[in-house]
């Protein structure tokens, strides 16, 4: 316990700042056109994770357990780009960049669990794939809607915890100003815990171990899960059959290559690449994921493609009756 109350002895007291000063786009040339294309990443994002949302709701065929976690996925999506973009458009274009206290931690807690989710939810979705593959003629036995529901519920635990740890580890810290500027597009829980007086191990240990959760685990686990797709395809009889059941993974390799890419080699680069450069393309990962994910689903998915024009078609037929009846 004396390690997770490093600063909470008698003699001193928790000084807490009024507000954070944002200050990460501050100082980088034509900036305003990047907050306009981000609204409208943002925008797209919104309405193209709404539909397939709603799409995969209203069709009975699309109740699996593939479209149980892309489902999730749109709604991560929907939820982690409506708690960053018009929170970074509000503080950098309208120059806001004063946060308060209790607000900067919520804004951490929304961002750091839906950015989380969104790799967790890669997890399920290469689970889903890599059960399809190698099991077909089993794959309704072995994986059904009540086993992903769980799935997807624990990696929703799993990542609400540790955010909440990470930002309950932050209450612990005093700072030194009654303002702390944080160089970043957000409320970054690195950014934050450096700035503290006082002994910030517990901080910095939770600072390791997020990025192990949120970005190396599920990487391994996803590339894991690819090389025993590849082993089962080697085994596959004919070239037109491996390319048919590759093509099912398509979509997701997709989305693997969005969202770990850039991250990877912005963690990887560490002090090698420019603040400036850091930033806006932190920021594009956390806006460019969810804009393409249901592009990318709605593109190279046949189900959903099939069900569009099935919803298409039923909300057509009532206009066209009308018509046939005013005829008469």
């Amino acid at each position: 316990m004396d390690f997770f109350n490093s600063a909470s002895g008698k003699n001193i007291t928790f000084v807490r700042p009024a507000y954070f000063i944002i200050s990460g786009f501050i100082g980088i040339p034509n900036m305003k056109y990047y907050y306009v294309f981000l609204f409208l990443l943002y925008i797209v994002s919104v309405l193209g994770n709404t539909a397939v949302m709603v799409i995969i709701y209203l069709d009975h065929n699309l109740k699996t357990p593939k479209y149980v976690a892309v489902f999730n996925l749109a709604f991560v999506d929907l939820l982690g780009s409506s708690a960053l973009v018009p929170k970074v458009i509000d503080i950098f274009l309208f120059n806001h960049n004063y946060i308060s206290y209790n607000d900067c931690l919520t804004f951490l807690f929304f961002c750091y669990t839906c950015l989380s989710m969104q790799a967790l939810n890669l997890v399920a979705l290469a689970y889903d794939r890599l059960v399809a593959i190698i099991y077909p003629l089993h794959y309704q036995m072995k994986l059904t809607n009540r086993f992903m529901i769980s799935l997807i519920a624990f990696f929703w635990i799993v990542v609400i915890t540790a955010t909440l740890t990470a930002v309950g580890l932050l209450t612990r810290l005093s700072f030194c100003k009654s303002s702390v500027v944080i160089d970043s597009y957000f409320c970054d829980h690195g950014q934050i815990f450096r700035l503290a007086c006082n002994d910030c191990t517990p901080s910095l240990v939770i600072g390791k171990l997020l990025p192990v959760l949120i970005l190396y685990l599920p990487f391994a686990t996803i590339l894991c899960s690819y090389i025993l797709i590849g082993k089962a395809l080697a085994k596959v009889a004919t070239v037109q059959e491996r390319a048919k059941a590759f093509k099912t993974c398509t979509a997701h390799l997709s989305l693997v290559a969005i969202y770990f890419t850039p991250i990877i080699i912005t963690f990887f680069m560490g002090a090698n690449i420019h603040p400036n450069a850091r930033i806006i393309n932190l920021s594009l990962t956390s806006v460019f994921p969810p804009m393409l994910n249901p592009i990318i689903y709605v593109l190279q998915t046949q189900e959903i493609k099939v069900s569009m024009k099935k919803i298409l078609k039923v909300t057509g037929r009532p206009k066209v009756t009308n018509r046939n009846v005013l005829t008469r």
